[in-house]
């Protein structure tokens, strides 16, 4: 039986802790994810572009996702768990990697290392990985971000998914930053749930149909965020934050921005390939936001 889901919100990517060694903090992710809840966003999403997702072994994976009941989040309603692989099989077992810990919602990125491949091709792989959980109780967000991954979601592909699962193929992420492929994206809304990345976008998208978003300056910024998300209420600092984020690598940059506002510098880790903002540009970074959000430097995450 398909459980029908409420309104999406605000989702917080979140960013993935590493200790010294280098390992996740599991302990510390599972209460940055609490303390997101507690602050009003509506899921947190793991293992996304924001939690370094292809960087994370299998056992990383497992782990998080076996600590976060823990802190109180319910998987199959707290939790949205990327998914990200190459081969159509891989991306059928992180999928069931994560129903064996209650996640049914999914944000399913399309295969990346193949560029330049026919819509016919993406939509073998993606029918191949979506179809394997025909009748099941699962939902899956396509996840469009061509930046990274070099394979964009035609909007008729989206269209011809949605059409052929029907409910296991609930909408749409946009972190393309393109409002002409937003625009046509929303032509959808009415069918599926369309949320945005950028969060330049959010509160126009918002006004014209989406559902909300899957923030990666929600780790830090969801106070902000809230009233975009759920009621299209635009605010001018939203853009200013990311475009002074956009000025540097925006991964390890969110991560700075955190560290800063939460005053705990370890959330400057990163996991290879990717390295961590200097010094100089991170404190840039963490006075900028705080100025821009004309706020004290917040509790720490979890406390």
């Amino acid at each position: 039986m398909i459980v029908p889901t409420p309104r999406f919100g605000l989702s917080c990517a979140l960013t993935t802790p590493f200790g010294t060694d280098g390992r996740c903090d599991v302990a510390k992710l599972a209460a940055h994810a609490r303390s997101r809840i507690a602050a009003g966003c509506t899921s947190v999403t793991v293992f996304g572009t924001t939690g370094e997702g292809p960087s994370l072994s299998a056992a990383t994976r497992a782990a998080v996702l076996g600590a976060l009941p823990g802190a109180g989040l319910d998987p199959a309603r707290d939790i949205v768990a990327g998914v990200m692989a190459p081969s159509a099989g891989d991306a059928i077992e992180q999928v069931r990697a994560a129903r064996a810990h209650g996640v049914r919602r999914f944000l399913l990125a399309p295969p990346f290392y193949f560029k330049g491949v026919s819509a016919e091709g993406l939509g073998r792989w993606f029918h191949e990985a979506i179809g394997a959980f025909d009748g099941e109780n699962v939902e899956f967000l396509l996840y469009h971000i061509p930046s990274v991954t070099s394979v964009p979601l035609p909007i008729e592909l989206v269209a011809d998914l949605a059409a052929t699962h029907g409910p296991l193929v609930r909408g749409v992420k946009d972190s393309s930053g393109d409002w002409s492929y937003s625009a046509k994206l929303l032509g959808l809304a009415s069918k599926l749930t369309i949320l945005i990345g950028d969060e330049r976008h959010l509160a126009q998208a918002v006004k014209l149909g989406a559902e909300g978003a899957i923030s990666g300056c929600a780790n830090f910024m969801p106070d902000v965020l809230l009233p975009l998300a759920n009621e299209g209420r635009d605010d001018p600092r939203v853009r200013q934050v990311v475009d002074l984020l956009l000025r540097h690598p925006v991964t390890p940059a969110v991560k700075a921005a955190q560290a800063w506002l939460q005053r705990d510098p370890s959330w400057l880790a990163v996991a290879p390939p990717l390295v961590p903002i200097g010094e100089r540009d991170a404190e840039a970074i963490g006075r900028g936001c705080a100025t821009l959000l004309r706020a004290e430097r917040v509790a720490v995450s979890g406390d």
